[in-house]
């Protein structure tokens, strides 16, 4: 019986630590994405003066969970991780009913943009983990003993959950789940004609900018910005659009839609001379090497660099690294580049020769296999070793 029970309460452990490190994982690899999700509950949560700590306790969040799910996993420290798993998950159970409760405009955030659950799933799923890891946690005297070799699989599946963060953090995704990923079109006219337009309002207030609804417009004491558009289609998802104004405020969406174009995004920041000229110098190589260069700004200074304006939003979105870069193909989004791997100008002209297929396969192939090698790597060390 005694051994049953064990068998039992190893099994709930190790079904919650391959669902915490499964989502921890998807959180890393998108790291600008979880602490936008984290800037979303700080605004839930009323806390909207902790914006500037959202992506460093996205990460750390995101970071903690994956490793409590190596714990799990490889049964290490189980008292301590068993203790620390219940005080996560008895969080996240009351911080998904208040969503439940309030019903805010929001994505729980739980697998990254993976897979998006509705608040009651995301409250569900919390109850069961829940659930499970009180079965695993009590009574704690029934936990077992570790053998010594998996606490070198924890230490080895930790250190290279902290490598492949910071490999996310400083380059694009290896996964890229959002709407603008590789391979998706924009501003599809043949979907934009059938689509329903849905209006959002942007309004300011001591210096902060929100956005807000038709029919929950704020009081006086906002001032208006601007209203954005964006297609809804009929199963209510938006689509992937690109939606740019020229300084007079005059749309110029067709500019990305044809021929080659290599899309620069900055939705942050400030620019030094040394940004300028590497920018510059950037759009000018993509110009000679056949691609029409754009630089795309989100109440960015530019200081006399020719630009258009975008959605902070759509830009962070496009194209997580601020200062990175995109290529499109008559609107079909072909490869993106982080800030600090700007092709040079070889690199580009090479690109600009090569057929545009190759060009997305070949990189879509490389990162795909490396994110489902690391995946492998980690629990062959954990189950493994």
């Amino acid at each position: 019986m005694r051994y049953i029970l064990f068998r039992m309460k190893r099994f709930c452990g190790f079904a919650v630590g391959f669902v915490y490190f499964i989502s921890g994982l998807l959180k890393l690899v998108d790291p600008v994405g979880a602490g936008l999700v984290m800037k979303e509950y700080f605004k839930f949560l009323h806390l909207g003066f902790l914006e500037g700590l959202s992506l460093p306790s996205g990460v750390t969040f995101a970071l903690a969970e994956t490793i409590v799910g190596a714990g799990l996993i490889t049964g290490v420290w189980r008292k301590i991780i068993a203790a620390a798993a219940v005080g996560l998950q008895s969080m996240f159970t009351i911080l998904t009913l208040l969503l439940v409760i309030f019903k805010p405009e929001m994505d729980c955030g739980c697998f990254g943009e993976a897979i998006h659950l509705t608040h009651g799933e995301t409250f569900i799923k919390n109850i069961i983990l829940l659930s499970l890891l009180l079965i695993y946690f009590i009574p704690i005297k029934y936990l077992g003993q570790t053998r010594k070799k998996k606490y070198v699989s924890f230490a080895l599946v930790s250190l290279s959950s902290i490598a492949f963060t910071i490999y996310s953090l400083m380059y694009i995704p290896m996964a890229d789940f959002t709407d603008f990923r590789p391979g998706a079109v924009v501003n599809n006219e043949s979907n934009m004609d059938e689509a329903a337009f849905e209006a959002t309002f942007v309004y300011s207030k001591d210096g902060k900018e929100e956005r807000f609804s038709l029919e929950n417009l704020p009081d006086s004491t906002w001032t208006f910005v601007r209203a954005d558009t964006s297609p809804v289609t009929e199963d209510g998802q938006g689509s992937a659009r690109i939606s740019i104004y020229d300084n007079a405020g005059n749309y110029a969406d067709s500019l990305i839609t044809k021929g080659k174009v290599m899309i620069v995004s900055l939705y942050k920041g400030s620019l030094s001379e040394k940004d300028i000229r590497t920018i510059r110098e950037f759009l000018d190589n993509a110009k000679t090497a056949g691609f029409s260069p754009i630089l795309l700004t989100s109440g960015v200074e530019t200081h006399g660099l020719e630009s258009y304006n975008c959605d902070y939003k759509t830009l962070i979105t496009l194209n997580r690294s601020n200062g990175g870069a995109t290529y499109l193909e008559d609107g079909y989004i072909i490869r993106k580049w982080a800030e600090r791997t700007l092709p040079a100008p070889g690199e580009l002209a090479m690109i600009s020769d090569e057929d545009p297929t190759d060009t997305f396969i070949g990189r879509d192939t490389r990162t795909s296999l490396a994110f489902q090698g690391f995946l492998l790597y980690v629990f062959a060390v954990m189950l493994l070793l």
